[in-house]
């Protein structure tokens, strides 16, 4: 009996997290890109990062699947770490939401019963046509899903009165005193990091506290050490990604970690202002009433009493956690940087380092700002050319091998600066705008387009690199000398479009340092052409070499022309 109790207790606890995994999916589904957009948009300061952390984590019901949002938004280059801290904050407030949710639906209600009507509802919806009605219909069934879990698992929960020694066991663990408080604090933990979801966990601390397992101030410490669990799916999140992904999951866990300390601290004085808020709401205290021995079978009302004394422990934990630490955003991120320190040549490049958030008050004030970060964008691309000189006179091919995942990484950044900055654009077009801003808006779209082409050639030369690897052709010391004078003219000409970017728009007029530094690059690349034709007749040339020599040095006359382009494209600006 005892077995399929059990048995039946985790299939319940399964069904429970699929119902969750479902309403989030779904809701995260139906809210398409809103919720990501929401997210970079609405974090330009702390306060306003914690409100988005708060009603994102409030309406996916997942303060998990929050935090992994931001992490994979910070790995992407889209949020910036003291920003992220916020919204991590915010999330913790908002996970409130769901102990609220349960508490009051699944053992205030029987809403269980009315659970396969729900799940016949979302299922008809789920045959719609409309992706959006069908994510709506995949929230509704993990709705009921969810609590048809919870409702199994408190019908499933073994009377510890029928099972001495299980009851005795328990017993002596709640009889160390603060010792008993440490001991349920690392029991919350490790239940959340078995189940990768602090609302399971806190469903299943619920479920043993109505049921008289624990007593309430264990089942608090149980909850404080769930907060400590939670963290495990944003550092599993963060363990394949950059450096900063992984500075957001380890604030994440020195937020709770810092946050449980200080709540253990005062643990006692907690409780009681735990207790004092439930008798508010005209319910018995709950700490004053059960704080004994497990096995005492609860009355609704002292059951309610419990489980609403647990739910106000989190609120008031979270939000007190939050106004504490938030004073604090520049010195935690300072302290996750010194425990994830920058990899040796590497440079906070992938992010946008202007825009934080939604057009400013006008049009032009928001162009200004999006010139800063084209200007940002430009010397993004020449640190990747670096990499593109690296590369081809590296002879290892272990450590060409490093330098062809940094040209490939470069591309990719290049890829995601171009989309934000054209979507920042984008909102901005949609206000009310002068004909000059709209000249200088169409400008700036060409120079991101131009720029996003850069990143695309230095993947192309990586990959050019590694087939003359690949086919054991190596560079002899002479063509590389030209193919370095090349780089060097085209060193020149990044400089060049770099100057001209960093000027105030309308006061340039001459882009002959573009132009003469085109010429060039143009000049040479014909002269190295002939060259080659010349040398095919010669025995001793290895056409094969000659033709992923000539390949290189097309590409980097193409990184030319697109540079020059980024200049003209300024000059249009202003002649419009």
């Amino acid at each position: 009996m005892i077995i399929l109790q059990t048995l039946t207790l985790l299939g319940a606890m399964c069904l429970f997290l699929y119902g969750m995994t479902l309403m989030s999916e779904g809701l995260q589904k139906a809210a398409g890109d809103s919720l990501r957009s929401f997210l970079s948009s609405m974090t330009s300061t702390s306060f306003k990062g914690i409100l988005t952390g708060i009603i994102i984590t409030a309406l996916i019901q997942s303060s998990s699947g929050t935090t992994v949002m931001v992490v994979s938004m910070v790995n992407a280059g889209l949020l910036a770490l003291g920003n992220a801290i916020g919204v991590i904050m915010g999330a913790h407030i908002g996970t409130t939401a769901t102990a609220w949710l349960i508490s009051f639906f699944g053992f205030s209600f029987n809403i269980a019963s009315f659970a396969i009507p729900i799940i016949a509802l979302g299922f008809v919806m789920t045959m719609s046509k409309n992706n959006r009605t069908k994510s709506f219909g995949q929230f509704i069934i993990g709705f009921a899903l969810l609590f048809i879990g919870l409702a199994t698992m408190k019908d499933s929960v073994p009377d510890l009165n029928r099972y001495p020694e299980a009851l005795a066991f328990v017993k002596n663990l709640t009889s160390f005193g603060f010792g008993s408080v440490l001991i349920f604090t690392v029991v919350g933990a490790v239940l959340t990091m078995i189940l990768q979801a602090s609302s399971a966990a806190m469903a299943l601390t619920m479920v043993f506290l109505a049921n008289g397992w624990i007593s309430f101030d264990m089942a608090c410490a149980m909850v404080l050490g769930e907060n400590i669990g939670t963290t495990i799916t944003a550092l599993i999140a963060a363990a394949v990604a950059n450096y900063s992904a992984k500075r957001a999951a380890v604030a994440h866990t020195l937020i709770n970690i810092i946050g449980v300390i200080v709540a253990l601290i005062f643990f006692n004085p907690l409780i009681k202002l735990v207790g004092a808020m439930v008798t508010w709401i005209g319910l018995p205290d709950p700490v004053t009433t059960f704080t004994g021995d497990a096995g005492i079978t609860l009355t609704p009302t002292l059951q309610n009493s419990m489980l609403y004394g647990l739910c106000f422990l989190h609120t008031v934990f979270n939000f007190a956690n939050t106004f504490l630490l938030v004073w604090f955003i520049p010195q935690l991120e300072q302290a996750v940087t010194r425990i994830i320190p920058t990899p040796a040549g590497e440079g906070e490049v992938f992010r946008l380092k202007y825009i934080q958030g939604g057009p400013l008050s006008t049009a032009e004030l928001s162009l200004d700002e999006a010139k800063l970060e084209i200007v940002h964008f430009g010397e993004i691309c020449y640190k990747g050319f670096g990499y593109v000189r690296q590369a081809i006179n590296e002879p290892d091919p272990a450590a060409f091998g490093k330098l062809q995942e940094k040209l490939i990484k470069y591309e990719e950044i290049t890829d995601r600066i171009e989309f934000e900055i054209a979507s920042y654009l984008g909102e901005v077009s949609k206000g009310e705008i002068s004909a000059v801003s709209a000249s200088r808006i169409k400008g700036m779209y060409k120079i991101i387009g131009e720029m996003e082409s850069l990143g695309d050639s230095g993947e192309a030369i990586g990959r050019m690199l590694k087939r003359a690897h690949d086919h054991n052709k190596r560079f002899d010391e002479a063509m590389l000398k030209k193919l370095n004078r090349l780089m060097d003219l085209l060193d020149d000409a990044y400089k060049a479009m770099i100057e001209n970017l960093d000027k105030r728009y309308s006061s340039l007029k001459d882009i002959t340092n573009a132009q003469d530094a085109e010429y060039n690059i143009n000049e040479y690349r014909n002269e190295l052409r002939e060259e080659h034709i010349v040398n095919i007749e010669k025995e001793n040339y290895n056409y094969q070499t000659g033709v992923f020599y000539m390949d290189i040095v097309a590409e980097l006359e193409k990184m030319g022309d697109f540079i020059i382009n980024i200049s003209e494209a300024q000059i249009e600006e202003n002649e419009n």
